[in-house]
């Protein structure tokens, strides 16, 4: 568990939740080099992530696929190779394809050394306490995202963000891939070409796939990462415009905060789904990020805490419990190809909320106002799926 832990931390931070620092350097630099044009600029940075997003999601599926016949181990060593590597292509990149290629190769690490396979991995150890096991192990994602950005702020100021970059890439190669390949192990489950699926309980991928709750579920994860991706990687650049007029430096705070406190949101829903259910927590948690989007329709300075702590809570709690949910619902025989299943869609509904708001904030001179209005429109939505995937628990639809 303390693996997977340290491979979210890095990972996700790395890919994802640290990487916002450095947008605004790379934006003015590939601006004032001619390689994107002034116009285009924020839907640049938007495209950058969306591809990181969209890829780790058909990895995330492919990967699900591939840790049903090969040891986890061995895929996690392939995404630090991907991972340190698009780092470095990134660090280098001097044009709009060379970045985009960099960013698929980080998402493409995603799908062997991201959230879906860690979610796997410890699955298969736990049956009591999986709740707070995960809750546990996805607070990684938030450490990363929270410490990144602290450490990557000053690199920048004072090294420029290339050398940020590259000296960043270290945490893969030299604490990372060797923690994998000296802790890592699974359940003796595994024959020698593959899992013996009989050994977990559960319905199979295409049997998880006519049932209504999965759909709806579905629906719930795209609607949550819509807004969770469009405040985690463009709030930074909204804190920044005129009409909030936030420094670059606070804004790394904030953007340090709303993973920090996302870590809260995280542990607390794991260990509330153990006594509770997971999807009374559900529940609970897109309620929560709808509130919280109430806040953009004024938002300032100083409201901008207001919107960051309970968003963040919710933030963190929906995230841990759609990957439990796979499993809760789905059981664990088939876990990987579910949740790499659920995981693809959530970082489509991503990639729509990055798109949709890099192109309004384009479309308004740079002003995100209008833009982040569509993080209130996707939370309403989450919060009704929400709903339905509680009323249709209770309907016994699952694991027939």
């Amino acid at each position: 568990m303390a693996v997977a832990t340290v491979s979210l931390a890095v990972s996700n931070g790395l890919s994802i939740g640290g990487l916002p620092p450095f947008y605004k350097p790379l934006r003015e630099e590939f601006v004032a080099s001619g390689a994107v044009a002034a116009a285009h600029a924020e839907t640049f940075i938007a495209n950058s992530a969306n591809i990181t997003f969209l890829v780790s999601g058909v990895f995330s599926l492919l990967g699900g696929w591939l840790a049903l016949r090969f040891p986890l181990k061995n895929l996690m060593i392939a995404g630090c190779i991907l991972l340190g590597s698009g780092l470095v292509l990134h660090s280098q990149g001097e044009s709009v394809s060379s970045i985009y290629a960099a960013r698929t190769l980080m998402g493409a690490s995603l799908g062997f050394i991201g959230v879906a396979p860690c979610v796997v991995l410890v699955s298969r150890w736990f049956d009591e306490g999986r709740g707070t096991a995960l809750g546990i192990t996805l607070v990684g994602t938030s450490l990363g995202g929270a410490l990144i950005p602290l450490i990557a702020s000053p690199l920048i100021a004072h090294n420029g963000w290339r050398s940020a970059m590259l000296s960043l890439s270290i945490l893969v190669w030299l604490i990372l891939l060797p923690g994998i390949l000296l802790f890592v192990r699974e359940p003796s489950v595994r024959s020698e070409k593959s899992v013996d699926e009989t050994a977990f309980d559960g319905i199979s991928w295409a049997n998880a796939l006519r049932t209504p709750i999965f759909w709806a579920l579905a629906a719930c994860s795209a609607l949550v990462f819509y807004p969770i991706f469009a405040t985690s990687q463009q709030f930074v650049l909204y804190l920044q415009t005129p009409k909030i007029g936030v420094s670059a430096e606070t804004a790394a705070f904030a953007q340090s905060a709303l993973f920090a406190i996302s870590i809260g949101g995280k542990f607390l829903a794991g260990f509330a789904s153990d006594k509770l259910g997971s999807v009374r927590v559900m529940t609970f948690c897109a309620a929560l990020l709808f509130a919280a989007s109430l806040v953009l329709f004024h938002l300032t300075a100083s409201t901008a805490l207001v919107f960051l702590l309970p968003f963040a809570l919710g933030y963190g709690g929906t995230f841990v419990i759609i990957q439990r949910l796979a499993s809760d619902l789905f059981g664990r025989a088939d876990a990987g190809r579910i949740l790499g299943t659920i995981t693809l869609i959530e970082v489509i509904g991503a990639a729509i909320g990055g798109k949709i708001t890099g192109y309004l904030a384009d479309l308004y001179g740079g002003d995100y106002t209008v833009a982040f209005y569509g993080v209130t429109i996707a939370t309403t939505g989450a919060f009704l799926a929400a709903i339905a995937v509680a009323i249709l628990s209770r309907k016994g639809k699952t694991r027939t």
